[in-house]
């Protein structure tokens, strides 16, 4: 069964650096959830208290309501992946997969059984008798996720497993993921800098800088509306227009920038006088087009992509178009008269 994961107030110091400032969060039982930021950020300092390598200098963390503090890792109803997987190299898959389930004493035919109802979850059922040297990048990391599942664990941490593969086969592992944590209904920690995998797989996602937890929420509400400027700057692409809060009420707030007045959404209540970052997404930002937003510059250069082409302008300006066929309507060298909504726009605080 899965368990909900709290955290309370937890705070990490390693002499004088903070690793983890007082964060407090409740993973539900089931629930896939991951911690993005980048490197050094604290995410895997939080999966190593969860799982009982580290113990927290504040706080406290309470798996299915108990509190684990002095709970040893061999104790806890966790399971952890590392970034590097650990498989035993001189094992057979099938020793790999049931070497957890030999350690507690489970008797050899009940271990067969467990191990190939597990190879055939991952998909697998004909590698059992293969060393895990002879399986692909893809399969080493099933196998690791269903030696990981043998204990039955009511949650499964996961340490950026996925870091180490090439694109293709990163995109094909989170759905395999996403696939395997709904079918088991355990609950997935996943820690990850990659916001593509986060947005893809998790069902919550807590945005992590400098030990602080940032914000949570599902990968929309954390894409369309983030709630700080580590937040907006971190996760997709923006374009950053700073200034001072001329006007503002409970839902907008005009900025004055080097491109005019500007507006957006206000969802931290700023007040005129405020020094703030107005965002808005490359691909919220149209050519020409009439809207409470309107500002000229230079177009630069253009990227393509595929499905997309970046037009670059002046003062650090993206413009995202899809790629219909048709040539694009920025030229490089030449002026561009761009435009976004205030909906599409947010102001938030430096």
């Amino acid at each position: 069964m899965s368990q909900d994961v709290q955290l309370d107030s937890v705070t990490m110091r390693f002499g004088a650096v903070t690793a983890v400032r007082n964060v407090s969060l409740t993973i539900r039982a089931g629930e896939f959830f991951s911690f993005l930021g980048p490197s050094g950020c604290g995410k895997t300092t939080i999966l190593r208290m969860i799982s009982g390598f580290m113990e927290p200098t504040e706080g406290a963390i309470r798996i299915g309501g108990r509190d684990m503090r002095g709970i040893g890792p061999n104790k806890r109803p966790t399971a952890l992946i590392f970034q590097n997987l650990a498989l035993f190299p001189l094992m057979t898959v099938a020793e790999n997969i049931g070497f957890g389930l030999e350690v507690r004493g489970i008797p050899s035919a009940d271990r067969k059984a467990r191990v190939r109802q597990l190879l055939d979850l991952v998909a697998l059922p004909e590698t059992a008798d293969k060393k895990v040297t002879e399986l692909s990048g893809g399969q080493r990391q099933r196998i690791a996720i269903a030696r990981a599942l043998a204990v039955e664990p009511a949650v499964l941490l996961l340490d950026e497993p996925l870091s180490a593969l090439d694109l293709k086969l990163r995109q094909h592992m989170r759905a395999e993921l996403r696939d395997l944590q709904k079918r088991t209904g355990v609950t997935f920690i996943y820690i990850t800098h990659d916001q593509g995998e986060a947005l893809t797989m998790s069902d919550r996602i807590g945005v992590m800088s400098r030990g602080v937890l940032e914000q949570v929420g599902d990968g929309r509400s954390i894409y369309d509306h983030p709630e700080t400027s580590f937040v907006a700057s971190f996760v997709g692409e923006n374009n950053r227009f700073a200034g001072t809060v001329a006007d503002a009420d409970a839902t907008r707030a005009a900025l004055d920038t080097p491109y005019g007045r500007l507006v957006g959404r206000n969802p931290r209540n700023l007040r005129p006088g405020d020094r703030a970052t107005l965002y808005v997404r490359p691909e919220r930002v149209t050519a020409g087009a009439e809207a409470e937003n309107i500002l000229e510059s230079r177009v630069t250069h253009r990227d393509f992509e595929g499905a997309f082409i970046n037009a670059f302008l002046e003062g650090d300006i993206t413009v995202q178009i899809p790629h219909v066929g048709a040539e694009p309507p920025f030229t490089p060298g030449q002026p561009a008269r761009i435009a976004f909504r205030a909906d599409d726009a947010v102001v938030l605080p430096e």
